[in-house]
């Protein structure tokens, strides 16, 4: 579903933001003392600063929201959405700014956000209710499941010329490789190498549906043995693919009827009703001509029904932050929310389990520092963060997370039992260094906390 002007655009963004990585929800506030303060009407209630409960300064509370206005107010973004999550209470819930240039319609709590790569643990998600089913096992070839690999090729060497030298694999990459994004396949998002190449050249993200999705990335040479290394792939698409083989049902329909129907999740989907329309943020990127960031219009953003080619498991999904909290409050509860249990603790505990070892380092294009890349370790679908003390930070070891390229991110921290959900809309300026709102959250958050 992405175009080839897309891509260009999106590898741009990648990069940088994929780390910067409900109502009927049950959110309660928490009060300074042992009462409950429900507000069946709205569901991120509002409260004083006084009401934050034990386990946070209500001060610094309130200097989290005041910091998530201030990139407002500062133009590092124009509309911003956050939530805090502890014990399943809502301790800090912040809109801020517009979602919308041509009317300055504001952020409100049911926004409907597009969270592209936010769409990966969605769809690990999904792809682990099978393998509780029983479908496959996690050793399993991927071609068992998609015959069209079973004569994939890995790449042995290439030059700047553009020539390159193509060997047979020792082995097919096995589903957990596939979860783990350390099968060896290409996305086209970075990368000079023949595997990346082509899958920009082939506009494979632009398929116009699963079956040619897979029969062009069967003709793409691995960039790597299984397992040699880590590298952000296209696999997660591959795994929506895998889906629709193994349930016998479209993608969409697959996630509607074993997710977001269980966890009341109404707003989440591939692409917008007209009757939704209106609470779609516009998506915004830097305007050299006038300075600002100006809203973008392609059909490639629209995420209509008729500009939406392929259901993609990698980054296709639009949703609301009401709708996000509830996938996270279903993870952090062990895969159950409210009556409606997705998975069992123990594949909850699998999937958010580092599965990394010797030279399979996460590097997202080459952004992270040393000490980041060796703080994060990847589990099924989900960057893990590890080895607390060796790199910049400062969540709960343990703590598993992803983004979005229009910046949206989110962690959850099962130490501390809390989660944090942030939503904008925005793609980053190439000339710029950009703001930083996960770790500035993280750091804000995490502060507040541990003070008594």
């Amino acid at each position: 579903m992405i175009s080839k002007p897309f891509q260009t655009l999106f590898a741009a963004t990648a990069s940088a933001l994929v780390l910067s990585a409900c109502t009927s929800f049950n959110l309660t506030q928490h009060s300074t003392s042992s009462e409950l303060v429900t507000d069946p009407s709205a569901p991120f209630p509002d409260y004083s600063t006084e009401a934050t409960g034990p386990d946070f300064d209500a001060a610094k509370v309130a200097a989290l929201e005041a910091r998530m206005q201030q990139f407002v107010t500062d133009g590092d973004v124009n509309g911003i959405a956050t939530l805090l999550i502890k014990d399943g209470l809502v301790i800090s819930h912040t809109d801020a700014g517009i979602r919308r240039a041509a009317d300055m319609a504001p952020i409100t709590e049911d926004t409907i956000y597009r969270i592209y790569s936010m769409t990966k643990p969605i769809t690990g998600v999904a792809l682990m209710t099978l393998y509780e089913d029983g479908k496959f096992e996690l050793d399993d070839p991927v071609s068992k499941y998609i015959p069209e690999f079973e004569k994939l090729t890995v790449v042995k060497t290439y030059e700047a010329d553009g020539s390159y030298a193509l060997v047979p694999l020792k082995r097919q990459p096995t589903m957990r490789e596939l979860m783990s994004h350390t099968a060896g396949f290409g996305y086209g998002l970075f990368g000079d190498d023949p595997s990346n190449k082509a899958f920009q050249s082939k506009q494979i993200l632009a398929s116009p549906d699963m079956q040619s999705f897979i029969d062009k990335v069967a003709t793409v040479p691995l960039m790597f043995e299984p397992g040699e290394r880590w590298f952000y792939s296209s696999a997660v698409d591959i795994q929506g693919a895998i889906v629709e083989r193994l349930s016998g049902m479209t993608f969409g329909d697959y996630l509607e009827s074993e997710l977001f129907d269980p966890l009341d999740m109404d707003d989440t989907a591939f692409f917008l009703a007209d009757e939704k329309y209106d609470r779609f943020s516009d998506v915004f990127g830097y305007d050299p001509e006038t300075g600002k960031m100006e809203p973008i219009s392609s059909p490639t953003v629209a995420f209509r029904k008729e500009t939406v080619a392929m259901e993609s498991g990698g980054a296709g999904l639009t949703s609301t932050l009401a709708d996000y909290a509830r996938f996270c409050q279903m993870l952090a509860n062990g895969g159950e929310v409210d009556g409606s249990r997705i998975l069992m603790p123990e594949t909850i505990e699998l999937m958010r389990t580092n599965v990394l070892t010797g030279n399979q380092k996460v590097d997202i294009g080459g952004t992270l520092s040393p000490a980041e890349s060796q703080s994060f370790g990847f589990g099924l679908d989900f960057a893990i963060i590890r080895n607390i003390g060796s790199g910049p930070e400062i969540q709960g070891d343990g703590t598993y997370f992803w983004g979005g390229a229009a910046g949206t991110w989110f962690w959850i921290d099962p130490v501390n039992n809390l989660y944090f959900i942030g939503m904008i809309q925005q793609f980053p300026r190439r000339d710029a260094q950009q703001t930083d709102f996960r770790n500035i959250s993280a750091k804000m958050v995490y502060d507040a906390l541990n003070t008594k």
